[in-house]
């Protein structure tokens, strides 16, 4: 890592190791919602973050993650996936932080309702830097189709506005 936040090593070798954040699921019982964002990789860390979500519920003993990347697409894949993976993963070198976190009671209806909005998400094939959709975009859109998640990106989430200001509704 050079300067802060510009990550410049090369991306098949950054860590991607879990950061020790998120409750481990062998033995945590009650539900666990989380949503991460770590520096963007290369020069745009300077001023951008990617931002995901990670949920495990009631019960369970793995973490499913939710998040959109633009470099799946470069072969027609969806930019948008869905499947169980370690939750506080380094994003390529970068550590990440907790944005939010809900844990416990209630927690199983806020995962319910976050999985409907990523099966919902209108923009899953589709990939733009700025200004959106991008990863940003998708975590934004999560938190807009469940407001209970009271979920509030930071300013460096560049492309969340791109949900709010592209009004398309759920299904």
């Amino acid at each position: 890592m050079g300067i802060s936040g510009c990550t410049d090593g090369d991306w098949r070798t950054a860590s991607r190791q879990s950061a020790g954040f998120a409750p481990d699921p062998a033995t945590t019982r009650e539900a666990v919602l989380q949503v991460y964002g770590a520096s963007a990789w290369s020069w745009r860390g300077l001023f951008a973050i990617h931002t995901w979500v990670a949920a495990k519920p009631s019960g369970e003993t793995a973490y499913t993650v939710y998040d959109v990347v633009g470099w799946r697409g470069r072969n027609g894949s969806p930019v948008m996936r869905i499947r169980q993976d370690i939750p506080d993963r380094y994003w390529y070198g970068e550590k990440p932080r907790i944005l939010k976190e809900h844990v416990g009671e209630g927690v199983d209806d806020l995962i319910a309702a976050v999985e409907q909005a990523a099966a919902a998400y209108p923009w899953k094939t589709t990939y733009k830097v700025f200004p959106g959709p991008n990863s940003n975009t998708f975590t934004a859109w999560i938190g807009k189709e469940v407001p209970e998640l009271e979920l509030d990106l930071p300013f460096s989430a560049i492309g969340s506005g791109y949900a709010y200001r592209n009004n398309v509704e759920a299904n």
